[in-house]
């Protein structure tokens, strides 16, 4: 089924275009949401709410951008309003200092490396891996997170800075040997 068929059987509520339409992006935007999630079971819950909202608000879906981009950005926002509801999102971890990386975007990493940095990612204290979510791997900008999330912009980019070193210093612990040490972003799927 077309793109554009799939969304035309979605917009006449048509049960067959909606199964198809969630069995085609299911699986890339439970990976989106198990990023943001405590554990997979959170994952799944928070995927089920994004498509809920997916196919109550596929009206507004302007064909501007892929549908899956679409589809995306609403995943996005029910995983954040889930963790602000859940007040989940304003734990800290005080650092005594986080150093800055340089991330060179063209590395090729093994899918191996990318699921090893994917579950360092994960170990991360939920703030600040949502802002290193939201900023490294989705290309919000410190203001929209700190809009999204209800905080300072600056707030953002210093959760940011101590994620890039808390991160760095997990990867270092684990011994995952990247091209690159500063290679992360690029393993963990930045677009």
């Amino acid at each position: 089924m077309t793109e554009e068929a799939l969304l035309q059987g979605c917009l006449q509520n048509k049960p067959s275009a909606q199964k198809e339409l969630y069995l085609r992006f299911s699986s890339k935007m439970l990976g989106v949401c198990y990023r943001y999630a405590h554990n997979r079971e959170d994952a799944e819950d928070m995927l089920q709410e994004g498509f809920i909202k997916v196919f109550s608000q596929i009206r507004s879906f302007e064909n501007r951008g892929s549908l899956e981009g679409w589809i995306r950005r609403i995943m996005v926002h029910t995983c954040i309003n889930i963790l602000k509801k859940n007040k989940k999102f304003n734990e800290s971890v005080d650092l005594i200092h986080a150093t800055t990386l340089q991330v060179r975007e063209d590395a090729i990493p093994s899918i191996m490396q990318a699921k090893e940095v994917v579950e360092c990612i994960r170990l991360l204290p939920i703030g600040y891996r949502t802002v290193l979510n939201l900023y490294a791997l989705e290309g919000f900008s410190h203001r929209e997170i700190g809009q999204m999330l209800d905080i300072e912009e600056s707030t953002s980019r210093s959760q940011y800075t101590r994620a890039k070193g808390m991160l760095e210093d997990i990867l270092r612990k684990k011994n995952i040997l990247l091209p690159r040490s500063s290679e992360w972003m690029a393993v963990a799927g930045r677009r």
